[in-house]
């Protein structure tokens, strides 16, 4: 059985970032998914799934409702790895195309304070499992570390 393209990404070299994980033709029509990465695989330790799960339900929420890319979104939730999350959006995108979106998105979760959408049991099938303090830091931590200040190797996935 043949590898598939994210396994064949050097996670021992692989640091935090917005990458082009892959893209597809769905039709006549480009889906790009993004490997929206948080913490160094293998290195820092992986968030656990209540911030990720928060982070999930804010993230959604967010791109949902932003008027450039809401028609865009076709997925947005997290690695089983829980180093980040994918975002799948409709259209012919590269990493830098997305950099402003994911800071305001990033901005948004680091700010938020109220409850968390969907975060009750009508709606969400595990509403306890959120952290919102720890979806605040590790927002906080990747617009500091990563996304203010982004550079060409924290775009492009490296090689090796």
């Amino acid at each position: 059985m043949e590898k598939i393209a994210s396994f064949k990404i050097n996670h021992l070299i692989l640091n935090p970032g917005i990458y082009v994980s892959r893209k597809d033709k769905v039709g006549d029509q480009v889906v790009t998914t993004f490997d929206i990465r948080i913490t160094k695989p293998n290195f820092e330790p992986v968030m656990n799934t209540a911030e990720v799960h928060t982070i999930e339900h804010l993230g959604a929420t967010f791109l949902r409702n932003d008027e450039k890319f809401r028609d865009k979104v076709v997925y947005f939730g997290p690695m089983g790895c829980r180093t980040g999350f994918y975002l799948i959006l409709a259209g012919d995108y590269e990493s830098k195309d997305i950099v402003e979106l994911m800071i305001s998105m990033f901005e948004f979760v680091r700010h938020y304070q109220d409850p968390v959408p969907g975060a009750n049991p009508r709606e969400c099938g595990n509403y306890q499992d959120m952290n919102l303090a720890m979806a605040n830091y590790y927002a906080e931590k990747f617009l500091t570390e990563v996304l203010y200040n982004i550079t060409e190797d924290r775009l492009v996935y490296p090689e090796g």
